[in-house]
């Protein structure tokens, strides 16, 4: 199959969405960008889409996929009830980047929800996104448009590193804004619980509703045995080719920590380290008798979101430099740095250094 990559502007967005709508329509896949990340995109309410969608991303049947739709009141069609709170986050961050979980009713075939009795649903802040929801039918099931296990693609190009020749469509939106997926909050039980920390935090959560938000005990552990609630609950996600190993402790230990593994780097095993930009360049004088060829060393910014922005992009340029480990900076557990920390330590697959 030929992958097809079309830069969607404003002169030809009205034809390349008739395009992507009647592909969808057909049963094929089409990948499209959201404020989040790039997701791969079918129609939620057809069990051989879902399915298409599982073996396109070799993803686990049971890692659940996420509704998304371009009008609150299309909630209402494939799900069992609304409580009060699902309305007063709409209002808050739709569009935007939460996504909301409750009891689905008979419309959304399990397939698309990994055998669970719940459908996670959002609504992307994204014209491009918007726009093709309509196209299609009102309906796309999509998780982030990679191979199941690699890092969640940012750019257009991303996507057809993983999905050349396994999909007809994708299209290019530039690249996205946050960088890291949506949070997903669970409104399916009494108790409002987070399923996957994001852009919008606990606090923020609460702060609308009124009422205590948990974090479920699985967000940041793997478990072999447990059925995920909802993606990337259960299995390694995000990682580069590399080994990724995440550093934590007191900044100066972390520091030195780094500077220390880094100083063994070779030729025939090079060193990839993932800094934030205060730490570049004190790191890089530290290391200055390290060959050329042995050591790669990238910024992922320093504030928060600008890591959140860049985490994804740096892993996969990592995978260019044919490096043999790659040793991180840690990101605090507060706020975003909760969901960045998150993606961090499953990146790694818990391979966490403590200094």
């Amino acid at each position: 199959m030929e992958t097809k990559v079309v830069k969607v502007t404003d002169k030809n967005i009205d034809e390349v969405m008739e395009e992507a709508g009647s592909l969808i329509k057909s049963g094929e896949l089409v990948a499209f960008p959201t404020e989040t990340v790039y997701g791969l995109g079918g129609d939620a309410l057809s069990v051989d889409s879902s399915a298409k969608i599982y073996a396109a991303k070799g993803r686990p049947s049971d890692n659940p996929l996420i509704v998304h739709v371009a009008d609150y009141s299309d909630l209402e069609k494939i799900v069992k009830e609304l409580p009060k709170e699902a309305k007063m986050l709409a209002d808050a961050f739709w569009p935007g980047p939460l996504t909301m979980r409750f009891k689905k009713n008979e419309k959304v075939p399990d397939t698309t929800t990994g055998g669970l009795d719940t459908v996670a649903v959002r609504m992307p802040n994204n014209e491009i996104a918007l726009k093709f929801i309509k196209a299609s039918g009102g309906f796309i099931a999509a998780p982030s448009a990679n191979r199941s296990g690699r890092p969640s693609p940012t750019l257009a190009e991303h996507v057809k590193e993983d999905m050349d020749g396994i999909i007809p469509l994708i299209l290019d939106g530039g690249q996205v804004g946050i960088g890291i997926e949506s949070t997903i909050v669970d409104l399916s039980e009494d108790e409002i619980s987070i399923l996957r920390p994001g852009y919008i935090t606990a606090e923020m959560i609460e702060k609308v509703i009124g009422r205590e938000v948990t974090l479920d005990a699985a967000v940041d552990g793997v478990s072999k045995d447990a059925h995920p609630k909802a993606p990337g609950m259960k299995y390694r996600h995000y990682a580069p080719k590399a080994e990724l190993v995440l550093v934590e402790g007191e900044e100066a230990h972390v520091l030195n920590t780094i500077i220390d593994k880094a100083s063994l780097a070779t030729v025939n095993n090079p060193v990839g380290l993932m800094l934030r930009d205060a730490h570049v360049k004190y790191v890089r004088e530290k290391l200055f008798k390290i060959p050329k060829d042995a050591l790669v060393i990238k910024s992922i910014g320093d504030k928060e979101a600008e890591i959140a922005h860049e985490l994804y992009k740096v892993l996969r340029e990592f995978d260019e430099e044919n490096v043999s480990i790659i040793y991180s900076e840690s990101v605090g557990n507060g706020g975003l740095g909760r969901a960045v920390h998150n993606r961090m330590i499953r990146a790694a697959g818990h391979n966490i250094l403590n200094t």
